[in-house]
């Protein structure tokens, strides 16, 4: 193979590289960009005692506590009472 056959199918590969790289970073960036992440931190406090990283480890719970209020109940449907009164979390106005 002569010089300008090698110069020639170098710069061929080299526009193929390229144009793959491009049209990889238009369709993947995206998709890369709206990915969830989920990134957990700890201090050092928290790293230096294994009570606390054990406490930490568990996810919260919170407990619903129902508005009885007579006047938050006197503007609430019935649909949103039978919530409350079942332990749910309202989800209706």
């Amino acid at each position: 193979m002569n010089a300008t056959k090698r110069f020639i199918a170098g710069g061929v590969i080299s526009a193929s590289m390229l144009s793959g790289g491009v049209i990889g970073a238009i369709v993947m960036g995206p998709l890369s960009a709206s990915a969830a992440s989920n990134t957990t931190t700890t201090t050092a406090a928290a790293a230096a005692t294994p009570a606390a990283t054990a406490a930490t480890a568990a996810p919260a719970t919170k407990t619903f506590t129902p508005n009885e209020d007579a006047t938050h109940e006197a503007g609430e449907s019935a649909a949103r009472e039978a919530q409350e009164d079942a332990g749910q979390m309202p989800t209706v106005p």
